[in-house]
């Protein structure tokens, strides 16, 4: 009897059900840095407030690689790994081949679906290296669940869809949502009734206004080291919002895409997802991924103390409450989804906003700086050599080079020598030494991180802080190890988690395994996060 009642407390002890979540949602909002979240969060009540208030929120996510950047967090947060791993090192690469500027994403092998097909563009997750938390449940399913990504940027939905669910992105082309021939053939019922009701087109002729009272913005609307006029959308609210044009066109999706509207098109589509999918709607676990672009839109014209990235963040706060709503009743209620929400990177201030209130900072032009070092390599070898420079990745070529006229390893550790003397720089390294190189100031190990043969530069380096690599004369960047630009907050809300404020210091790269141990599915094949164990409830 002893036993039979022991036997019979232990199973009274285990859950009542390991049942999934019906529905999660993904959310990851791009550019949105931790100390830019903290100082705008107390006029945050609508969906962003709430799920700070009610769900396991950590301020303090760190990315462990150097190059804070679109594609690579993004691939980082679907995949939980770095870019050693999945091999997306940045939203552009250099092609040795041609000469070229291409995406991470380019697959010739696959074109558009109702937009047209720049040759260089994303349209794949072919060169994503590493399986995606949307693959995964795929597979735990068997192919039963489904996944749904939108974003304004094809760099941000592709990674979140994976290679088995559906990613639609923004053309602005088009003015309408598009996938590749990838993800599927034709474009589905739901869709083609969503892009028929032209809602970027439905902006044209409206002004982007202040939601509150301008005695609510902090600093001031007319900065001046804002652009003189963006998109042809003035420097000050309200802001016009068709481009110059006389009728929806390219540039007037442009300025859409700048503007708050993104939030509210992307919200629209979720829904037309949900219901044209059927998410949520039965027991067998769904996801529904949104990477909100608008923001990053905003920060890189603007800056992230405008008044523009304040209202915009404002606007966010409010078109995220209607998703979390709609999310909630496709899956039944809060008890049937879990939420995710993270963001792809942080950001730099306008480096001459930065100057004038007395930082060290400096606007730094690739194009000179890959001048320079071709001079410091001729002078030194008596060859050319052709230089080009992608944020912290310095790509080296030319016929003495490849041809082997000259020692490779000597012409890339003499230019990661000039590099590390120049002023605006902290230090650099040849990719030959990368696993040698002494790591005294901790720099290495982010490049490191972030390093993937054949797509990550030939030398690679790292700025002093507060020095803005960027080749427009304004606005501003992000994609250094700083803290400005890679720490990022990171929620869980929902089925199976604890609330409250977590303030340890945690990596990105444990947002996918945590939502895997809600799903109650192993995590991605090369993922090196861990699940946030403190802020699970295990029920």
């Amino acid at each position: 009897m002893l036993r039979a009642l022991a036997a019979l407390l232990v199973l009274l002890a285990l859950p009542a059900s390991a049942r999934a979540p019906k529905l999660t949602l993904f959310i990851s909002v791009d550019a949105l840095g931790s100390d830019l979240l903290l100082r705008n969060r107390p006029r945050l009540t609508g969906g962003l407030g709430q799920l700070l208030n009610t769900g396991a929120y950590y301020p303090y996510a760190r990315y462990a690689y150097a190059e804070a950047r679109t594609a690579p967090g993004h691939a980082t947060l679907a995949t939980g790994a770095n870019p050693w791993r999945h091999g997306i090192v940045d939203n552009d690469i250099y092609d040795r081949a041609t000469g070229q500027s291409v995406q991470p994403y380019m697959d010739p092998t696959h074109q558009l679906l109702g937009g047209v097909t720049v040759p260089t563009s994303d349209t794949s997750p072919e060169n994503l290296m590493a399986e995606t938390l949307a693959d995964r449940l795929h597979v735990s399913t068997q192919g039963r669940g489904k996944v749904v990504a939108l974003s304004f940027k094809a760099r941000s939905a592709i990674p979140l869809a994976g290679r088995r669910g559906q990613a639609w992105w923004f053309d602005e082309a088009t003015g309408k949502m598009v996938t590749s021939t990838w993800y599927t053939k034709a474009v589905p019922a739901w869709m083609q009734a969503f892009n028929a009701r032209k809602l970027a087109d439905a902006s044209f002729g409206k002004t982007w206004e202040l939601l509150r009272p301008r005695a609510e913005y902090v600093g001031e609307d007319d900065h001046t080291a804002e652009p003189p006029d963006p998109y042809r959308m003035g420097r000050t609210f309200p802001h016009a919002m068709n481009g110059g044009l006389e009728e929806p066109g390219p540039a007037s999706y442009r300025v859409f895409g700048v503007s708050p509207y993104s939030h509210e098109l992307l919200v629209q589509a979720a829904k037309a997802a949900l219901e044209g999918e059927g998410l949520g709607k039965d027991n067998v676990p769904d996801m529904l991924a949104v990477s909100f672009s608008g923001t990053d839109a905003a920060f890189h014209t603007f800056g992230p103390y405008s008044w523009e990235m304040q209202d915009t963040l404002l606007r966010l706060d409010q078109a995220l409450g209607e998703l979390i709503t709609a999310a909630e009743r496709a899956a039944g209620g809060r008890a049937n989804l879990v939420i995710a929400l993270s963001a792809d990177h942080g950001g730099a201030d306008i480096p001459e906003a930065w100057a004038q209130a007395g930082m060290p900072a400096v606007r730094l032009n690739p194009v000179e700086m890959a001048k320079g070092l071709a001079q410091e390599l001729r002078a030194k070898f008596g060859i050319d050599v052709a230089v080009k420079l992608m944020e912290l990745d310095v790509y080296l070529g030319g016929k003495a080079l490849e041809s082997g006229q000259v020692d490779g390893v000597a012409v890339r550790r003499a230019a990661a020598a000039w590099l590390s003397k120049q002023p605006f720089a902290v230090m650099a390294v040849a990719k030959d030494d990368l696993d040698s190189a002494p790591d005294s100031g901790g720099l290495v190990a982010p490049l490191r991180r972030g390093y993937y043969p054949m797509r990550s530069g030939d030398v690679l380096f790292v700025s002093k802080p507060f020095q803005v690599v960027s080749d427009y004369p304004r606005g501003t960047n992000h994609g250094t190890p700083y803290s400005y630009d890679v720490q990022v907050p990171v929620v869980f809300a929902g089925r199976g988690v604890k609330p409250g404020l977590y303030l340890q210091e945690i990596d990105p790269v444990d947002v996918a395994p945590t939502l895997s141990a809600l799903l109650e599915m192993g995590m991605p094949a090369s993922a090196e996060g861990k699940p946030r164990a403190e802020a699970l409830t295990g029920r």
